[in-house]
């Protein structure tokens, strides 16, 4: 399984496949990009993978549509799909448990929900408090509430625009992020939509053409 490829890592995941005498057997976008291309359609193509995005993704071409809570098993690897909107509608976020090392979940993909140091910004699909107040909701009921101890690797890390006080280091845990992340620190939905809806990036170049 490969989760948010961009385009110029096609060849890259390929090889890599080869190379590891392994089938990509899904390709996964947590959500529909706006500040760079996916190279998901294109490495699903050239593998005979299955595309997969959340059931609610507007687009013009097919995917495989998850919901949430649906689970994708790949030997020991088991992935469990939960919605969790704000950053774009059709955002998801997928809870790794390897049975090898225990039935307890291991980590947790979140696209741009949930980053280090940073949540995802709001206004790139909708209203930014239309988005924020979504993005709590899949936050703060729903990551939040996974393990302290749950690793977390995030979408996007310092540089990107998806985000406005990233960290350079590309992953975390549940706990920390708790701790330390300024965007976890509210005891409400209006402070925390207050907090979102100021020092907003400016929107990434092209972003209504890619998504």
């Amino acid at each position: 399984m490969v989760v948010d490829p961009m385009e110029d890592q096609v060849d890259f995941y390929v090889q890599e496949a080869q190379n590891m005498k392994m089938d990509i057997s899904y390709v996964i976008d947590t959500h529909l990009h706006a500040d760079h291309i996916s190279g998901a359609r294109e490495l699903a193509r050239k593998t005979g993978a299955k595309y997969v995005l959340h059931q609610s993704a507007e687009t013009n071409f097919d995917f495989m549509p998850v919901k949430d809570g649906d689970e994708i098993v790949a030997g020991n690897t088991i992935l469990k799909f939960l919605h969790t909107p704000g950053h774009t509608p059709e955002h998801i976020s997928i809870i790794v448990t390897d049975r090898v090392r225990g039935e307890e979940p291991w980590f947790l993909i979140t696209g741009h929900t949930l980053m280090v140091g940073d949540v995802g910004r709001t206004e790139l699909a909708g209203t930014a408090e239309e988005g924020a107040r979504h993005l709590y909701n899949s936050v703060y009921n729903k990551l939040l509430q996974l393990p302290d101890h749950l690793e977390l690797f995030a979408g996007a890390y310092a540089g990107s625009v998806c985000g406005r006080t990233l960290s350079g280091k590309p992953s975390s845990t549940i706990g920390f992020e708790k701790k330390c992340n300024k965007a976890l620190q509210f005891q409400d939905e209006d402070a925390f939509v207050s907090f979102m809806l100021k020092d907003i990036p400016e929107q990434p170049a092209k972003s209504g053409k890619m998504r």
